[in-house]
């Protein structure tokens, strides 16, 4: 008996970790692009920054949840960090967005929900804000939080996020892997009419380039013609024709985080390159549909103190020569976070019994092979 327990606790322990390391595209022989990704493939290979997930699942109706992303682990409120916020398409309800682009940096954890939680998610940002050490006389928060509407599968009209899941996401985050599919602002999204979620990838610069790292976040829940490496996966698995079998509205949040050091104005240019990744994947920016893409330099030399006895800031940005390569890095990191979201999904009931279906990785895997992308 007692080595039957054992057995049954070593499949408990290994095939979770089987299953793992099979959830991102790369996994799967498929590589995207010519740089190369970090230690993680994630977001968190730039250096400090964390990322945290709160996921509801209640009942038949409640699929929804939070994803905070922390460029630092310090007071973010006291030392800002450069940002910029690039409107791919408008249809969505991005909060903080006008003095992000008037100042150009960012002063609280960037927190991404569903839609008709972004208020409550504004004021977590708040309370989280002013209960920090040093930020006992603050009398202004500009929250950043991006949205997707996870309405299909989730019962939005009941706003099930709270504060207290908001502040239990900042509070989860950390460093290294990064959950992806199913899970925290992703739960209950969809992507090229299978399920979305959440997804993450990074690229790492040639010493020559300077060796700096970029690492992009996504929100997943847009539609379009689905491409992977190149091969129209969604044209060949019938979900284009002459018409839509599927709603090609909705949105996708794109983060971009470096250690470049960058100000504003080459950040909302990286931004833009962002839109690119998301249309090599097939992404069409509908009428519908919310993109945005927000990006910031972690470089600690580029922090902006609250306060400073001097009026002069002197921070260090790279030339506009030098951003090619971050350009390209960006591109793909995106391109390939937004397929990880696709290849970690799970096949999902939700509200009112509406189910969305995993990508199906085999054929997927199949039509690569016929194409000669993978061996």
């Amino acid at each position: 008996m007692g080595k039957l327990i054992q057995r049954y606790c070593l499949l408990f322990y290994i095939f979770p970790v089987v299953m793992l390391a099979q959830n991102k595209l790369r996994d799967h022989g498929v590589e995207i692009g010519v740089l190369q990704p970090g230690q993680f493939n994630a977001i968190t290979d730039v250096p400090g920054v964390q990322v945290g997930h709160t996921t509801k699942v209640e009942g038949e109706n409640i699929r929804t949840g939070v994803t905070a992303i922390l460029p630092h682990s310090s007071n973010i409120f006291q030392q800002k960090v450069p940002a910029a916020i690039y409107v791919g398409n408008g249809f969505g309800k991005l909060a903080g967005y006008t003095q992000v682009k008037e100042l150009g940096n960012l002063e609280t954890p960037i927190i991404l929900t569903n839609t008709l939680s972004v208020p409550a998610a504004v004021n977590a940002l708040i309370s989280y804000t002013l209960n920090q050490p040093e930020n006992e006389n603050v009398r202004s928060v500009n929250a950043v939080v991006g949205e997707t509407n996870d309405g299909y599968l989730n019962d939005i009209r009941g706003r099930h996020i709270t504060e207290e899941h908001v502040l239990e996401a900042i509070n989860n985050a950390e460093t290294g892997p990064v959950k992806e599919g199913s899970v925290g602002a992703g739960t209950g999204t969809i992507c090229f009419g299978f399920k979305g979620g959440i997804g993450t990838s990074s690229r790492v610069l040639p010493k020559k380039s300077g060796g700096y790292t970029v690492g992009v976040l996504v929100q997943t829940n847009f539609g379009g013609v689905m491409q992977v490496a190149g091969v129209e996966v969604g044209k060949k698995l019938g979900h284009y024709s002459n018409s839509f079998k599927y709603s090609p509205d909705g949105s996708c949040m794109m983060v971009v985080l470096t250690d470049a050091p960058l100000d504003s104005r080459n950040l909302e240019r990286l931004a833009k390159r962002a839109m690119l990744g998301l249309s090599r994947t097939g992404g069409i920016a509908s009428n519908g549909s919310g993109d945005y893409v927000i990006a910031v330099s972690t470089a600690e030399a580029c922090r902006i103190p609250y306060e400073s006895d001097n009026p002069i800031q002197n921070i260090p940005s790279l030339r506009n020569e030098a951003m090619t390569s971050l350009f390209l890095a960006t591109i793909e990191a995106t391109e390939e976070a937004i397929l990880n979201s696709l290849f970690a999904g799970e096949t999902t009931v939700g509200r009112d019994g509406h189910k969305i279906e995993a990508l199906p990785k085999e054929k997927v895997m199949e039509m690569l092979r016929e194409a000669g992308k993978i061996d």
